[in-house]
């Protein structure tokens, strides 16, 4: 199976070119990205980065301050939307795409299946957002095909559950957040309140609760605690299954599931084979944060991949700040135990700071170590974050998103780093660092032993080797066939000089000839040289600061 190379975008960033964005600008201040700015020229330069999936965040229409209602489209009260674009995991309509990423509102759904047919015939395979736990508050779907009922159109909701309701209800009680909602001439009126997002099941919820959304009802009674038997079978799953149904006709590969794990496994099990049945390529991505169901949504789940999010990305996160040591790698994939082919590994996402803002490590440069791990250390899924390629600092206070450190998905905004390359005006360091995750992860789209080889970790027997950290350095072997990789990440600021101990155990679990001369490239720079892989002599290897090497040592047997 290829290894899933992925580049998560968000349209409305990645085309906007406009030089001083205001902090919460309208739309017509600050600019939009559109479909139509993904030409065949820029998915080709995603493409020959080594990309093999692009991961189009934020397709699906969802709540706005922006006013659509001259297209049709139901407008939203600002009272309920984060920010002046809104949030994109606040879903208006299952069955439409953003306006805002159209160039002409009325064929927007004509320009994402345009932009799908480009992607596809570049080579590249596209996944979408799936948000199943939530829609937002004023969900209402103007383009659902003719026969479909609308969430919560049959609902009953004098009740607080029912198993054939949608969403959940606060009988009698109205919608009254903790903070003032009462600046409109007409405040937003919600009665019975519903279930907020985040299973907040109370009618006041907070600031920092996920207000502008409610939460889906799939069979489960959660005020009192009572996990149904599923049966009948919940109109919310029916419905779900359909939305998915629906865009996979629209040729997309792939879901990457938002919130997984707060929607009942039952669900996921019923309906992820029922897609595969019609579409057996589909792709499943399931964001989770526990670690403790990772084989779950696995196994019983039938996901394709998970966020390992609670686990690679933390510690390696850790590392680059100096707060823990590299051995601490070992544990990451020991926790996985036999599913490493099945995680997601990344650095940045929408959700996470960028590893050049002061508050993650301060210099892009240190992401370059990390990012070798993650993209090597298994046959698993990588990703990697539109802009984090070019150092993107965020360094912008956008709006409802604030100067956190994260680039805004709720304002309309632009990129720096993405501008400037854009527009060929990229400073010299954006383009080496560009030019390192290209060589990087077209090495990870070409080398077998990183798509499918066996993989064996030399911490534990360099642990008390005076000639390598095992607090700054990692180190492990990638085999495949007639290929062996020795991959070492530097965490350390300073070029290091390693011997590096490969025990006899490896010789004999990856089936290694010992103590023979053999011939070796280091794929990241092209420089070639020969080597004696034995038990008793240490392998000796220069390391850049903040990166690594990954060396390939032919096992050819010479005639």
């Amino acid at each position: 199976m290829e290894k899933a190379i992925i580049y998560q975008v968000l349209p409305r960033l990645f085309g906007n070119t406009k030089e001083k964005p205001k902090t919460n600008g309208t739309l017509k201040q600050n600019g939009c990205g559109k479909f139509n700015d993904f030409t065949s020229e820029r998915l080709n330069d995603i493409k020959e980065m080594g990309f093999t999936h692009i991961w189009y965040t934020g397709v699906i229409e969802h709540a706005t301050q922006t006013d659509y209602s001259k297209f049709g489209i139901q407008k939203d009260h600002p009272e309920v939307v984060k920010g002046i674009a809104g949030s994109p995991y606040a879903i208006k309509d299952y069955y439409d795409v953003d306006p805002d990423l159209a160039e002409v509102v009325p064929n927007r759904m004509k320009e994402f299946q345009n932009l799908v047919d480009r992607t596809h015939k570049v080579g590249l395979k596209v996944i979408i957002d799936f948000v199943p736990n939530h829609v937002a508050r004023q969900y209402h779907s103007d383009a659902k095909p003719s026969k479909v009922k609308d969430l919560g159109e049959g609902d009953v909701k004098e009740v607080f559950f029912s198993n054939q309701n949608n969403f959940y209800y606060l009988p009698g009680e109205d919608f009254s957040p903790r903070f003032d909602i009462s600046s409109f001439k007409n405040p937003y009126k919600e009665n019975p309140c519903k279930a907020t997002g985040n299973d907040c099941f109370s009618n006041n919820p907070g600031l920092y609760d996920w207000y502008e959304t409610v939460k889906l009802n799939y069979g489960v009674d959660y005020r009192n605690n009572q996990y149904h038997d599923f049966f009948p079978l919940p109109d919310t799953w029916m419905k779900m299954r359909d939305i998915l149904l629906f865009w996979c006709k629209k040729k997309v590969d792939g879901f990457r599931c938002d919130m997984a794990e707060m929607v009942p496994i039952d669900f996921w099990k019923w309906v992820i084979p029922q897609i595969k049945e019609f579409y057996p390529d589909i792709i499943f991505i399931a964001e989770t944060y526990d670690p403790n169901q990772y084989h779950l949504y696995i196994h019983e789940g039938k996901f394709d991949f998970l966020y390992d999010k609670v686990g690679l990305y933390d510690t390696l996160r850790s590392i680059m700040r100096n707060e823990n040591a590299c051995h601490n790698i070992t544990q990451c994939w020991q926790r996985l135990n036999g599913i490493e082919g099945h995680v997601l590994n990344f650095l940045e996402n929408h959700d996470e700071q960028r590893i050049a803002h002061p508050n993650f490590a301060g210099n892009a440069e240190k992401g370059k170590a990390g990012m070798i791990i993650a993209s090597t250390i298994n046959q698993g899924a990588v990703m990697v974050y539109n802009g984090q390629e070019l150092g993107e600092k965020a360094m912008d206070q956008e709006g409802f998103s604030g100067a956190d450190g994260r680039t805004t998905i709720f304002d309309y905004w632009s990129i720096p780093t993405v501008r400037r390359w854009l527009t060929g005006k990229s400073e010299k360091s954006e383009l080496e660092l560009r030019d390192f995750y290209t060589r990087l992860l077209n090495i990870c789209h070409s080398e077998s032993a990183i798509q499918s080889g066996l993989f064996f970790d030399l911490e534990y027997a360099n642990f008390n080797n005076p000639n390598f950290n095992t607090n700054k350095q990692y180190a492990y072997l990638r085999k495949s066939n007639d290929a062996l990789l020795l991959i070492v990440a530097n965490f350390d600021d300073s070029d290091v000089k390693l011997g590096i101990n490969i025990p006899y155990h490896a010789f004999e679990y990856l089936n290694i000839e010992n103590g023979t001369e053999r011939p070796y490239q280091n794929l990241l720079t092209k420089k070639r040289g020969k080597c004696v892989l034995s038990s008793d002599k240490q392998f000796f290897i220069s390391v850049p600061k903040n990166e690594g090497v990954i060396i390939k040592i032919n096992l050819k047997r010479h005639k």
